[in-house]
């Protein structure tokens, strides 16, 4: 592939064909966990983890694989890196792995990791897919924490509670207060809340897109204006 098809896997995976805001696949997981910026934080950062593993052994596989069985493999691929990351986060990040609960396992089910399996490892190269896999599951994670950081701001007044669970007891004081005395807003926790937020934030995207467009048929119909006086 040409390094601009790289590019475009690249902005693809971030923005464009953005997993939550553009494709609306894995919400189940994103509307669930995404309370608190930390617990936001893990999940983006297991969901990437498993993507890009199972990315990467599609693409090395895909010749060996019969058509017809493609989707169970692709299936217990995908379930053996979220068992290695459930065990290690069980292992490391105890804690926060009791938050997440069985979200963790669930990973085996989210759509966006069998649909990029299917829809591309399984047709490119082990670079464009490992590139791919990155690229969706950081867009992933950005609006994981996006949503995160808007619950957790609005419900409960601050940002990066429990950070320690992540990074260990150094980060306790990481805890931003930036409503000294909040009652807290129960909406923004709550499921209802994580909807509203992320009606939000694809509105959001697509008023960027159209001001976007808008912008480029301006400089499109100047720069034609322009040549067709230069022919005259």
């Amino acid at each position: 592939m040409a390094d601009t098809d790289y590019k475009k896997i690249t902005t693809n995976g971030l923005w464009y064909n953005n997993t939550a805001l553009v494709q609306l696949l894995g919400l189940c997981p994103l509307l669930a966990v995404s309370s608190t910026f930390i617990n936001a934080l893990g999940l983006g950062i297991a969901t990437t983890l498993v993507m890009i593993g199972s990315n990467v052994t599609v693409s090395l596989v895909r010749d060996q694989i019969k058509q017809e069985l493609r989707i169970p493999i692709f299936v217990l691929i995908i379930a053996s890196f979220v068992t290695v990351v459930e065990l290690a986060m069980n292992a490391y990040l105890h804690e926060l792995y009791k938050i997440l609960g069985i979200f963790i396992p669930l990973i085996v089910t989210n759509c966006v990791i069998i649909a990029r399996a299917e829809a591309f490892a399984a047709k490119n190269n082990v670079k464009a897919s490992f590139l791919d896999g990155l690229t969706m599951g950081l867009g992933f994670t950005f609006v994981l924490l996006l949503l995160g950081g808007m619950r957790e701001i609005i419900g409960q007044g601050t940002l990066f509670s429990q950070a320690h669970l992540m990074f260990g007891e150094g980060f306790r004081e990481l805890q931003l207060v930036l409503i000294q005395d909040y009652g807290g807003f129960l909406l923004a926790i709550l499921p209802p809340g994580a909807f509203i937020g992320l009606g939000f934030l694809i509105a959001a995207k697509n008023v960027i897109e159209a001001r976007r467009s808008k912008k480029l048929a301006a400089i499109n119909a100047s720069e034609l204006a322009m040549g067709t006086d230069t022919i005259k």
